[in-house]
């Protein structure tokens, strides 16, 4: 136990007094007070930014499109034909033109020219055309506050309540998927940041064949178990700076920036479960590094047999999409369960569902004896190839060292 302690207190004191440990810890809440803070000095500064007035231009070849021309910052002038409509729009008269053809009431068909490429048009100046066309389609014909309804018959709004019926903590949409999303993205640089410093340290043991005089005075089980720990030590105390700091930037977040961020919080619930998947997964992946960096025989090695794993651990970023959609999906279910991609899809799916108990506990219990199974089978391999040198293990040898594990 004293030979453990020993190697955890140096990989633990050697660990957060690397730079680049120390730089990662900071980085990320300094990152978001300076954005924060940023962004409301610039607002301060700046003061509110006047809407931009937007110059429309239409060729009415249909006939009766002459009513109701300004909508809010948007003002339609209409043009004699396609060839003024695109002088104007050269001279900067305006900035872009439609047409209405003559059978437009058959189709609705309407084509729009620009001079500028765009990903869409802008939800602005769509509104803007199609409430004009609404109104002069219905002008004179029915009553004002119809028009009014028929071009906005929808304002919804969405409540959240609990099984009791009272209002629930946590009500969705944008600022609760976009914190999960961000610390779904830490929890796997934390997690693979400690156990990437393990198979790095392995690895230049290894290579620098200094991992004999290692093993001449402790056992292998003494020397991992005392490098999972210390590195795993030193993620936990990363993770928590990260965790406690964005719950505080969250707050100033909500009141300086608003808008989208108004209400922006961070539940106790989502920090616990956080820290609760770290662990695990740590754990898990720090096993699986070290048994990599045994069989490699170089460091560099080493990290090509990890990075397959690293490639499943961030698989549910790729089915994110589908997560968003249907937290309680198949998909979202499988990855939840599934070890490797399980810290990662329990964090994205926080951000949209609530995730039933029992898969929660289904999900922890696989991952740990995933993690005991895996530090019994990678016990013969870790003391079988630590000590080779030079020799990278044929997949058969490997193969043979698991089966008489």
């Amino acid at each position: 136990m004293n030979k453990i302690k020993i190697i955890f207190k140096h990989e633990l004191l050697t660990t957060i007094k690397r730079k680049s440990f120390i730089i990662m810890t900071v980085a990320f809440p300094l990152l978001g007070l300076l954005l924060v803070g940023g962004y409301g000095a610039i607002k301060g500064a700046i003061g509110e930014t006047p809407p931009e007035e937007i110059n429309i231009g239409y060729v009415d070849k249909a006939g009766g499109f002459d009513k109701d021309l300004v909508h809010g910052t948007v003002t339609l002038i209409p043009q004699e034909n396609q060839q003024t409509a695109l002088a104007s729009m050269n001279d900067g008269d305006i900035s872009q033109f439609f047409v209405i053809p003559q059978d437009y009431m058959t189709t609705g068909s309407i084509i729009r020219y620009t001079l500028g490429r765009e990903v869409e048009v802008s939800s602005e100046v769509y509104y803007a055309i199609e409430r004009f066309l609404v109104n002069n389609i219905l002008a004179g014909n029915v009553e004002s506050t119809i028009i009014d309804r028929v071009a906005s018959p929808l304002y919804l709004s969405s409540i959240t309540l609990t099984p009791e019926g009272k209002v629930a903590e946590q009500q969705g949409g944008f600022t609760s998927f976009i914190v999960p999303y961000i610390f779904s993205i830490l929890l796997v640089v934390a997690i693979f940041t400690s156990s990437g410093f393990l198979l790095q340290g392995l690895g230049e043991e290894k290579e620098n064949r200094v991992m004999e005089i290692l093993l001449s005075s402790v056992s292998s089980t003494q020397l991992i178990t005392g490098k999972v720990l210390g590195l795993g030590t030193a993620g936990l105390i990363q993770i928590i700076v990260w965790l406690v700091s964005a719950r505080f930037i969250a707050g100033i977040a909500s009141t300086s920036i608003g808008g989208m961020l108004s209400g922006l919080t961070i539940a106790t619930d989502f920090l616990v479960i956080s820290l609760i998947y770290f662990i695990l997964g740590y754990l898990l992946f720090a096993i699986i590094m070290a048994v990599s960096g045994s069989i490699g025989a170089t460091a560099r090695e080493s990290q090509q047999f990890s990075a397959v794993f690293t490639f499943l651990a961030v698989v549910p970023f790729f089915f994110i999409v589908n997560i968003m959609e249907f937290p309680n999906g198949g998909i979202s279910q499988f990855l939840t369960l599934f070890p490797l991609t399980a810290p990662l899809t329990v964090i994205l799916r926080m951000g949209v569902a609530d995730i039933p108990i029992w898969q929660l506990v289904t999900s922890m219990a696989l991952m740990i004896l995933t993690t005991v199974g895996s530090i019994f089978l990678s016990g013969k391999i870790f003391r079988t190839f630590l000590l080779m040198y030079g020799k990278t293990p044929k997949l058969g040898e490997i193969i043979k060292a698991l089966r008489q594990a």
